[in-house]
């Protein structure tokens, strides 16, 4: 459905995060609905959207206990927006928040609303534990009891192995291997060395460190919870450091190159951002940063062994930038997330090999390479975290501030690679 005749523009407004946390740190205390409740919050302040009814609130969490089961409609209903305000929740894994801009901004574009945010949190240390599947029958069994005997009569099969709890699996369900273990057998099929991981997880701690120093980040993370930082980053960092660590999933075969220090680490976090027409945004007398002009979606069949896990962003990329007619050098800055520094490391080598793209992307020639230059500027989540479902909204609000600031940018390129072997990919332009 499309009122009017050509789509609209989707401008970003703005962003706002809590700075992202190690897990069992800074928010160990807290969870999912009050660190989303808090950005949400921060951001209705920033733009002064008190009372506002907006057209929607998308977002989400890929760690969500039952309770949760509303969690961004409660959210907004804490948050000073007008409670007549919708709220959506979705889970696209690591791609969740991306997914929410991009769906936000599908509606502006057709007409459907004029402004929305788009959002995302997790934390790893408030997980949503369970216990085994007999236990929670004899549980079951009891609520439904008719009368005392029965209740008790159901509650006399509970035994002490019921008392284990289970832990959200880290495994794919079609293979058995956790996401490291997935990545590090692509790191091996496309030849990544260690020193090659190690200098990108040093890179994104030296940039994003820099980026704090600079001011940076200081009006896109308000403080929380006692916390003012990011607090993965690690200025004082080195290669010597680096390679001082032990593998992490290969440890057996001596040729393990995945580390606690090029892996991203367990993170606890929340991100929104403010979409809306330029019109919205002029009517409220409120910055456009960037357009987003293009988003996409992808998946590969990582189950049988035809391609790695996390290799689906440079599929989505492809068909992204035939999509836009752009080739990958037209980009003046990429933002590919870190979620190993293999997976970024293989997807540049993806793009770079000319059987690659003619028997997998479906392309005459190569994409080529990017600027090392032009990546993760302001650091990424190896630096900075990952809290699963936020660091698609990290990312936009950081590449809209990057293309505002700077008079010779004009475009940029944001991949994020999920479990599930999907990937979701967006471009930004400036304003």
């Amino acid at each position: 459905m499309l009122v009017g005749n050509v789509p609209r523009k989707v401008a970003v407004i703005g962003g706002t995060r809590i700075p992202f946390a190690r897990g069992q740190t800074a928010y160990a205390n807290v969870g999912n609905a009050e660190m989303l409740t808090a950005t949400l919050t921060g951001l209705v302040d920033r733009c002064q959207l008190r009372g506002t009814r907006l057209g929607d609130v998308i977002g989400g969490a890929v760690l969500k206990h039952s309770r949760d089961f509303n969690l961004v409609r409660e959210c907004v209903l804490s948050s000073g927006l007008d409670p007549h305000t919708p709220g959506l929740d979705i889970q696209r894994a690591c791609g969740t928040s991306l997914e929410a801009a991009i769906l936000v901004a599908n509606k502006i574009a057709l007409g459907q609303m004029d402004v929305g945010i788009a959002c995302g949190v997790d934390t790893v240390s408030d997980p949503p534990v369970v216990f085994r599947k007999e236990f929670r029958a004899l549980l079951m069994k009891a609520h439904r009891a008719r009368s005392t005997g029965q209740k008790i009569g159901a509650l006399l099969g509970v035994r002490p192995r019921h008392f284990k709890p289970q832990f959200p699996g880290v495994d794919e369900p079609r293979t058995g291997l956790s996401m490291g273990e997935s990545c590090e057998l692509m790191a091996k099929k496309w030849r990544i060395t260690r020193a090659e991981q190690d200098q990108l997880a040093y890179d994104s701690h030296m940039n994003a460190a820099a980026a704090w120093q600079a001011g940076f980040y200081d009006d896109l993370v308000m403080p929380y919870q006692s916390l003012e930082r990011d607090n993965n980053i690690r200025p004082d960092t080195s290669l010597e450091k680096l390679g001082k660590l032990k593998p992490s999933f290969d440890t057996t075969s001596g040729q393990g190159t995945l580390t606690a220090g090029n892996s991203t680490p367990l993170t606890d976090g929340a991100s929104a951002v403010l979409l809306a027409t330029p019109e919205w945004a002029a009517a409220h007398r409120l910055p456009v940063l960037a357009y987003i002009s293009y988003g996409k979606q992808w998946a590969v069949d990582f189950a049988s062994g035809h391609e790695g896990l996390l290799m689906a962003p440079a599929y989505a990329v492809s068909a992204m930038l035939s999509d836009a007619n752009l080739a990958l050098q037209d980009f003046d800055l990429f933002e590919i997330h870190e979620a190993f520094a293999a997976q970024v490391l293989c997807t540049l080598k993806a793009w770079e090999s000319a059987d690659y793209c003619r028997e997998r992307l479906g392309r005459d020639r190569p994409l080529g390479s990017i600027d090392r230059a032009k990546l993760n500027v302001k650091g990424s989540s190896i630096a900075i975290g990952h809290p699963f479902a936020a660091t698609g909204t990290r990312i936009v609000a950081t590449l809209a501030k990057q293309l505002a600031q700077s008079s010779h940018t004009k475009r940029g390129l944001i991949s994020v690679c999920t479990a599930g072997g999907m990937g979701v990919t967006a471009i930004l332009e400036k304003a």
